[in-house]
């Protein structure tokens, strides 16, 4: 959420940023909302000045035996205060405009973040890993023989419709082997507390991390007003809301692993096979908390810790800086993680990584006392994947993959599997 007084001072700034995100200048009709609000709470206080001082004489009027002056001071208080009354009423519904407009705009891009409108200028910064050269056509992860048998989407149709799987065997127990893997090696070699939260939400908490009000659609409630977490995200980032943390508690690092559900409504006809697209998955989520001076510095060493896990598998990936058109709602900055999938022959993403500044902190009132003393700031923000856990287990899959169909897994999760190597073609673990 913004600042109106950052607004007031700098309305071209605002323009400016949502320039770069290809969206419309609106601080004209900001500033013109929240002139409005002003001028009807300075009348109130006027006019409460002026019912104060008449109300002091009423007294007067009475005692001196005046009935005319009594009966006039008193018709004023009594239309003063219904005055009074309207005109904080109007503010406050002004106010109220003046807020849910605020909380429809998206953050302002950091300085660096490149220009551009779509995913086209998005800005490579790193590659690790080479694609294996493999001497025969490569399968999508649905089509291997040694997953045909553990992946069941005609099952998971019946069940709940389409955009779901059944998971079963082999190929459920190394997705869970997968969600270990990423869950010990943030706790051990990260240094992330591990968190289990809740997955239904209340309305409160959607505002908090930007996912409402303006992206209801993409999300779900249910009947008595919970939501179904996008991502753990929301109830991590949440732990502070409406709080106020000492200095000497940042930063705050946590993960957790979390079902996550999200209705795709924008993703119409887009990766209808296979399990890439789900209405209902799993993912490993880090958010941190941060002095506002050292988020930059947390934004690398999260982006850090989402590419030590692509790395520990041995998957290969690249990293890119998003452009600010392609950018989300929330972030000043974020990087994508786009791990190597051959069956598709291209790399797809699998973990992003923002930084959110202020931005979720002012929406939550999320502050922290300075050391030195002094008012309280707003942290700063941050959420990342660490990782996406099917699209992993897909790229897990795809890269493993043997041409007699088999696959060949990551020696990361050999201790997770029994000591077990590979998927046969059967669909076993051996």
């Amino acid at each position: 959420m913004h600042d109106i007084r950052a607004i007031r001072e700098n309305p071209a700034l605002l323009d400016a940023a949502l320039a770069r995100r290809s969206a419309a200048p609106m601080s004209a009709t900001v500033l013109a909302l929240d002139e409005a609000r002003r001028a009807l709470i300075h009348a109130a206080e006027t006019a409460q000045a002026e019912q104060n001082a008449a109300s002091k004489l009423v007294g007067a009027a009475k005692a001196s035996g005046d009935d005319a002056e009594f009966e006039h001071l008193r018709a004023l208080v009594a239309e003063k205060k219904a005055a009074i009354a309207s005109m904080k009423a109007e503010a406050d519904a002004k106010d109220a405009e003046l807020q849910d407009l605020l909380m429809t705009l998206p953050n302002i891009p950091a300085s660096d973040v490149p220009d551009g409108t779509d995913e086209a200028h998005n800005v490579e910064i790193k590659t690790w890993g080479q694609p294996r050269e493999l001497a025969f056509a490569p399968k999508e992860h649905y089509e291997i023989p040694a997953v045909k048998s553990g992946m069941d989407f005609e099952t998971a149709a019946k069940l709940s419709g389409a955009r779901f799987v059944v998971l079963s065997g082999a190929v459920a127990r190394v997705q869970r082997a997968l969600a270990q893997f990423m869950l010990d090696t943030h706790i051990d070699k990260h240094d992330l507390t591990e968190m289990w939260t809740p997955v239904l939400v209340k309305t409160d908490m959607m505002v908090g991390t930007g996912q409402l009000p303006k992206f209801g659609e993409d999300s779900y409630q249910t009947t008595n007003g919970w939501w179904l977490v996008p991502t753990a995200e929301v109830p991590l980032t949440n732990t502070v809301n409406g709080e106020t943390l000492d200095e000497s508690a940042l930063p705050k690092r946590m993960v957790a692993h979390t079902q996550c559900f999200r209705s795709e409504a924008g993703s119409a006809g887009r990766d209808t096979a296979g399990m890439l697209r789900q209405h209902q998955f799993e993912k490993v989520e880090m958010v941190s908390i941060t002095h506002p001076d050292t988020s930059e510095a947390e934004h690398n060493r999260m982006t850090a810790c989402a590419e030590a896990i692509l790395e520990g598998l041995g998957l290969p990936y690249r990293t890119i800086v998003l452009c600010a058109g392609d950018m989300g709602f929330g972030a000043i900055k974020t990087h994508d993680l786009e791990v190597w999938l051959p069956g598709q022959g291209t790399y797809r993403e699998i973990s992003s990584v923002s930084n959110c500044g202020d931005f979720q902190a002012r929406r939550m009132n999320a502050r922290f006392k300075p050391a030195g003393g002094g008012k309280p700031e707003f942290v700063h923000t941050l959420n990342g994947s660490g990782l996406a856990v099917g699209r992993c287990l897909i790229a897990v899959l795809e890269n493993g993959q043997e041409e007699d169909g088999s696959v060949t897994l990551p020696s990361a999760l050999h201790p997770y599997l029994g000591g077990k190597t590979r998927l046969t073609a059967e669909g076993k673990l051996a």
